[in-house]
């Protein structure tokens, strides 16, 4: 309880505010404005600082949500109530077929392709005649609730925010759901993710579409609000202010949003009011103030400002652990000794450097194989030809007798082949909890409104207690609700090997597991793998610890600059004379 009363303190602030007779007008239509633009903010929030796509055109959804219901109300005479949903699919529509084009863009020709669009879509309000041109629309029909008429600022106020806490509580459900983990995975890099079955070209586009039906959503309750809408509230310079918004607040946090855009609505309106008195009427050197002081800000304090409110104000309860839910269905298991992997004649090239050169070699299951070498010997490179992260130049890669090579990695994830990474791919600002559960993502079928609407929770309940038993079986249990990003090396790489045993592989490739581990986590290491092993699964190894994979391993396949030198027992293959030049630079 303690932990939930500034929540519960700001609820009753923002509800009893318009109620206090002495509030002046003025205050209760910025207090309207700033949920307005909550709404916008929010949607940047899971699109920049979650999704890690940057967009300065949100203002030109904002606008087709308003132009929308302007025409359909005044111009056709429809109830304003029964333009919303009409509203928000034409806004979904548009925000598709520029979804389709944008998402796939990066670096900075993303949002370089959202200013394209930004001034595309405001060009078009101030140029069609049927949107009243650079006029706008006006007479447009106030809203009415109950038989009560929405026209002041005190009767729209529960509207505004209403609308605000609704679509927190839907992005919160959201966001902590399994579809919520994909979209929270794609900052970190699209590699981990679709390596553990998430679409990703999907997964982007389904928040850059849910951004902009919250700017949708606003522009809807904007037009309705101040009656009369132009093209001039829906420019580019309106959508450099919402991500600032966004940013300021802190553009991964929820709650940052309202934060941020409360801050920059009033920070505007009292040093236009300020500025004048100290420097003259001429000129706009509010603008010049906000920016500064903008980035002043961001400068100090490069999360936002949320983080540094809830570490004054904490809110909601501790994180719990997972509680008891039936078991995740386990996928059948082939029989012991069975082939899963064949690697037949792999070749990759880059231009003229030949990074794997006819490479052929098998995994069965129930079996360790290590794959040694010195460094560059493409070792990684087959990693990534076999699990579909890059493509083969010839030769063939097969699983269950399935060729494979030519999949995306997400689909070869299905069949049952996990990994980890040589260099650590956890989402840093997730807890370990969420990093492990990703790797359940395709054990689960609940979409984005089942989220949204809270209809996934027994399946979530599975998913997360499956990451809880892993995460206890590799002896972390203890760390689960930490963020990934404070644990130590070793640590890190344990996760990803729960995370990967989330998937219920049949084949796990595990790329230098042992890098950065103590010699009692080596020893419990160990311990896993063969207890892996025992159940069936196999296991294809790259390590440079040689005492590690000599002592754990069935056979060995060791490369050197690409090509295969030598394939057998540990203990013949370490008495392979090109092995021990190759390898062990010649020492005995």
């Amino acid at each position: 309880m303690r932990r939930a009363w500034p929540a519960i303190a700001a609820a009753a602030a923002v509800a009893v505010f318009p109620l206090l007779p002495f509030v002046p007008e003025f205050w209760i239509t910025l207090g309207n404005y700033i949920g307005l633009f909550s709404l916008v903010a929010m949607g940047l929030v899971l699109l920049t600082g979650v999704g890690g796509m940057t967009s300065f055109g949100q203002a030109a959804f904002v606008g087709i949500g308003a132009y929308a219901t302007a025409v359909l109300s005044t111009t056709y005479g429809v109830s304003p109530w029964l333009t919303l949903p009409v509203a928000l699919v034409v806004t979904a529509v548009a925000a598709l077929a520029i979804g389709i084009i944008t998402v796939p863009l990066s670096g900075h020709y993303l949002p370089l392709g959202t200013i394209a669009w930004g001034i595309s879509i405001f060009h078009l309000f101030g140029n069609l005649p049927w949107l009243g041109a650079h006029d706008g629309i006006s007479g447009i029909p106030y809203l009415s609730l109950g038989g009560r008429a929405l026209i002041d600022g005190r009767a729209y106020w529960y509207l505004t925010w209403g609308s605000v806490a609704g679509t927190m509580v839907v992005t919160l459900n959201l966001l902590n759901s399994r579809v919520g983990r994909a979209i929270r995975a794609l900052r970190a890099g699209a590699v981990a993710a679709e390596s553990f079955g998430v679409d990703t070209a999907r997964t982007k586009l389904i928040i850059f579409v849910y951004a902009a039906l919250l700017a949708g959503l606003s522009g809807w309750l904007f037009a309705h609000f101040q009656r009369a809408i132009s093209p001039s509230a829906f420019g580019v310079n309106l959508g450099i202010e919402y991500l600032f918004m966004a940013v300021l607040g802190g553009a991964g946090h929820v709650f940052g949003a309202v934060l941020g855009a409360a801050i920059v609505a009033i920070l505007k309106d009292q040093l236009q009011n300020l500025l004048p008195r100290i420097l003259g009427d001429s000129g706009n050197f509010d603008i010049i103030v906000f920016g500064v002081l903008l980035l002043l800000i961001m400068q100090t304090t490069r999360d936002g400002l949320w983080p540094f409110v809830r570490r004054l104000f904490p809110l909601g309860a501790p994180p719990a652990d997972p509680a008891d839910a039936p078991p995740l269905v386990q996928r059948e298991r082939p029989p012991r000794d069975s082939v899963l992997l064949e690697v037949r004649d792999l070749t990759k090239s880059f231009g003229g450097l030949v990074a794997v050169s006819g490479v052929n070699f098998g995994v069965r299951a129930g079996e360790i194989v290590g794959l040694i070498g010195p460094n560059g010997a493409g070792k990684t490179t087959t990693f990534n030809l076999i699990t579909g992260l890059a493509q083969q130049s010839s030769g063939e890669v097969r699983f269950l007798d399935r060729q494979i090579d030519g999949m995306a990695a997400r689909h070869i994830s299905r069949l049952g082949i996990a990994r980890t990474f040589q260099h650590v791919k956890l989402v840093p600002d997730m807890t370990v909890l969420d990093n492990v559960a990703l790797g359940a993502h395709l054990r689960g079928r609940a979409g984005v409104v089942a989220a949204m609407l809270r209809g996934d929770r027994a399946e979530e309940g599975r998913l997360l207690k499956e990451a809880a038993r892993l995460l206890e079986r590799v002896g972390l249990a203890e760390l689960m609700h930490r963020p990934a990003v404070s644990l130590a090396l070793g640590q890190s790489r344990i996760v990803e090997i729960a995370r990967a045993l989330c998937l219920d592989p049949l084949l796990l490739l595990l790329d230098e597991p042992a890098a950065g581990l103590r010699h009692r986590e080596k020893a419990a290491l160990a311990v896993l793998l063969r207890g892996l092993r025992d159940e069936g699964i196999g296991i294809l190894l790259v390590e440079h610890d040689m005492d590690f994979v000599m002592g754990l391993a069935d056979r060995l396949v060791v490369l050197d600059f690409g090509a295969l030198l030598a394939e057998g027992k540990p203990g013949k293959v370490r008495r392979e004379p090109a092995v021990i030049e190759a390898y062990l630079g010649g020492v005995e």
